[in-house]
């Protein structure tokens, strides 16, 4: 099979794009629960949506981007309810039940529903191998959840599982339409099309004194406004247009192995020996699923 020099080079750059953007959000969870141990987790997926939409016209105005046709307004409420709203109000309200060690490890089926999505909805066919091997990383998540069991709160866990599965729908549709709109275009109007109910929402539930709200706490809540909600997606909807939803999805699989590093070293959590070991079980399965990502023709 003939793979020209450009193909190759794309592709590399898909897997830096999308290398970038998953070390950008391998942050959140961690940032997520500094942040609830002060702010309500439904005001501060509110907030951190109103400050990356804010930030999101300055940037449309800026580059003066065309407005999406009416055609595309359906995939970008689909991202604007997965990625700017679902997800992060599912994971805050996950983490009031569990540690972010715990919850990290779940986002090793972000891979698995991502190339789902990406085949209803991007129309990709990976081989068949790849999702043996995306299989076998799910599984082991799943039996890690499982095995937590007696001391894991099933709360918890459910929230995570409905986050990442409305987080793989986003990041699919996403992908999807940045094909035509571009990748930072694509979050930029999503969190466009959010702002008014966000900012609204914003004002409802905000605290009335933020006296007790810590330098950790705030500091947490810029990085998942800046950096999860806005600057992560324009490095992976690039990587995942440039390299395939499919195939560049898999690096999520990495996620958890840089989420557990910042839960032990930054919140002092423990991270047990099942952890880590789930956890290169899902690395291992990225060499595999990437190799067959994408059908030879």
């Amino acid at each position: 099979m003939f793979i020209s020099h450009k193909s190759k080079s794309n592709t590399t750059s898909g897997w830096v794009n999308g290398f970038l953007g998953v070390l950008i959000f391998s942050g959140s969870l961690p940032a997520t629960k500094v942040a609830i141990m002060d702010f309500d987790p439904i005001f501060l997926t509110v907030a951190r949506a109103s400050i990356a939409g804010l930030l999101a016209i300055i940037i449309l105005f800026v580059f003066k981007e065309k407005r999406p046709v009416s055609s595309q307004l359906f995939s970008l409420f689909i991202v604007a309810i997965g990625v700017v709203v679902g997800f992060p109000l599912l994971t805050a309200l996950a983490l009031q039940h569990v540690t972010s060690a715990h919850s990290i490890v779940f986002l090793g089926l972000l891979p698995l529903t991502t190339a789902i999505f990406g085949v209803w909805r991007g129309g990709e066919r990976p081989r068949p191998a790849f999702w043996v091997f995306s299989v076998i990383g799910s599984l082991l998540v799943i039996g890690f959840a499982f095995l937590q069991g007696v001391s894991a709160s099933l709360t918890g866990d459910v929230l995570m599982l409905a986050a990442v599965l409305v987080c793989g729908l986003g990041y699919a549709e996403g992908a999807k339409l940045s094909r035509i709109l571009g990748g930072w275009q694509v979050i930029c109007w999503a969190l466009l099309i959010s702002l008014p109910a966000m900012l609204i929402m914003t004002f409802l539930f905000m605290p009335i004194s933020f006296a007790n709200v810590g330098v950790p706490a705030w500091i947490s809540l810029a990085y998942v406004s800046l950096f999860s909600m806005l600057i992560g997606f324009i490095f992976w909807y690039r990587g995942l247009v440039q390299g395939g939803i499919a195939a560049v999805g898999q690096l999520q699989l990495l996620q958890p192995f840089f989420g557990l590093a910042l839960s032990t070293s930054l919140l002092g959590e423990p991270v047990n020996l099942l952890m880590v070991a789930v956890t290169i079980g899902v690395i291992f399965c990225v060499a595999g699923s990437r190799k067959f990502a994408i059908k030879k023709i």
